[in-house]
């Protein structure tokens, strides 16, 4: 019997029972959709967080107060309990770097926000006219804080949309009096609206000019954070050093191990977390494979049961000529079938699940070719391995003994 008959035989007998052959290929098919939706899943949060990251800025450095690879140190190179180790003078070294396209300090805090009878609890953020190109976030409509802003300590704001929405049920603005505190504002901008700055909500924000924040809201001259992008991405890693370099001088300490501050790489943040993310979609992966086994199992039984119902029509074939290898071919070809079928069809539900997942919830889901291929070979493997014992029992059979059996 050559190939093309095997198919042709195990096609019919897959059609002639439907029900059995449905049943089988469930477990195959729900195995192959978990899995192809379960890495799509884990696909979808790491593009995700790459996207979340990248809304940060391009390029970025990220200085911050405190060393993050120490606690309970005291003293002016204080570790992690300096808050105030930060400061302008800071922000002036680090802008006169080589291989630095813009700084943008920030100075911030909760303060709440009155226009009318609305009020809100809101971030209050001192930033430079750099804020916007550094953090890639920008003004939708109105100006942004200026360098004029800046050097003339003028209490003007830029809003964010959900601060526009509470504050002016979405009116218009521009040229309206906030009051923060004992200080009133006028509103100058309003910024584009953004599902996410970095971690953190990019609507829920009021943005000043830094060196009011620091004198008239805040009433501290120390730097919160310090944003740096860097103009070129290839070193990324040799402006680290530098950057640290330059704040140990400034700070005039020797041991870096001590110092009272840190300086973080996004490309090294999105790698770690890219690393994570790999993680949890391989074990979302493996948790689903086992469902695709369990169906596997479902095969050698159901392949089992088939072998035992046609020990008769076995003992006929070998009785007019068929060989061992020919009952083999075409139970194995039978067990194979099932599988690729409930694979396909496995793929076309996996489409719909995240389909449906992606448009219904907010969960991110994002099918990959490597996915489909991965799965669709492991129905396959799954099907050869888990029909091989019945196939080989099959073709094992006593011809005399097959005749015999009713």
């Amino acid at each position: 019997m050559n190939f093309l008959e095997n198919i042709f035989n195990a096609l019919a007998t897959i059609v002639a029972n439907k029900l059995r052959s449905g049943l089988t290929m469930l477990g195959i098919i729900i195995g192959v959709s978990s899995v192809i939706v379960m890495i799509a899943i884990g696909e979808g949060a790491q593009r995700g967080v790459t996207s979340r990251i990248e809304e940060m800025g391009t390029n970025l450095l990220i200085v911050t107060p405190g060393n993050s690879s120490q606690t309970n140190v005291r003293g002016s190179a204080g570790g992690g309990s300096n808050t105030d180790a930060l400061t302008n003078d800071d922000v002036a070294v680090l802008e006169a770097l080589d291989g630095i396209a813009a700084v943008s300090p920030e100075k911030s805090g909760r303060k709440q926000a009155i226009y009318g009878s609305n009020n809100v609890n809101t971030t209050i953020t001192g930033v430079y006219p750099t804020y916007e190109s550094v953090r890639n976030f920008h003004i939708e409509y109105g100006q942004f804080i200026t360098k004029e802003n800046n050097n003339e300590f003028a209490r003007v704001a830029v809003l964010g949309q959900d601060v526009v929405a509470d504050l002016f049920d979405d009116a218009n603005p521009i040229g309206k009096d906030i009051r923060i505190e004992n200080n009133i504002f006028t509103v100058v901008g309003v910024m584009e609206e953004k599902e996410g700055q970095g971690f953190n909500s990019g609507g829920n924000v009021i943005f000043i000019p830094f060196t009011t924040a620091q004198m008239r809201v805040h009433g501290s001259r120390s730097v919160d954070s310090i944003y740096l992008s860097v103009t070129d991405a290839d070193k990324m890693d040799n402006m680290t050093d530098e950057v640290q370099f330059a704040l140990l001088t400034a700070h005039q300490i020797s041991d870096p191990t001590i110092a009272d501050f840190s300086v973080l790489n996004q490309a090294d943040t999105l790698e770690t977390l890219n690393e994570v993310t790999a993680i949890f979609t391989l074990l979302l992966g493996g948790i689903a494979g086992i469902s695709l086994l369990v169906g596997g199992i479902g095969v050698m039984n159901i392949m089992l049961v088939s072998v035992t119902e046609r020990t008769h029509e076995i003992g006929i074939r070998k009785a007019i000529g068929a060989k061992e290898h020919d009952i083999l071919w075409q139970f194995l070809t039978e067990s194979t079938l099932l599988s690729l079928a409930g694979g396909l069809i496995g793929i076309f539900v996996s489409f719909a699940v995240v389909a449906i997942l992606t448009n219904k919830t907010a969960l991110e889901a994002s099918v990959t070719m490597d996915s489909i291929l991965l799965a669709f070979l492991f129905a396959a493997t799954v099907g050869i391995f888990f029909g091989a014992y019945p196939a080989y029992k099959a073709g094992k059979l006593n011809p005399i003994e097959a005749l015999r059996f009713e």
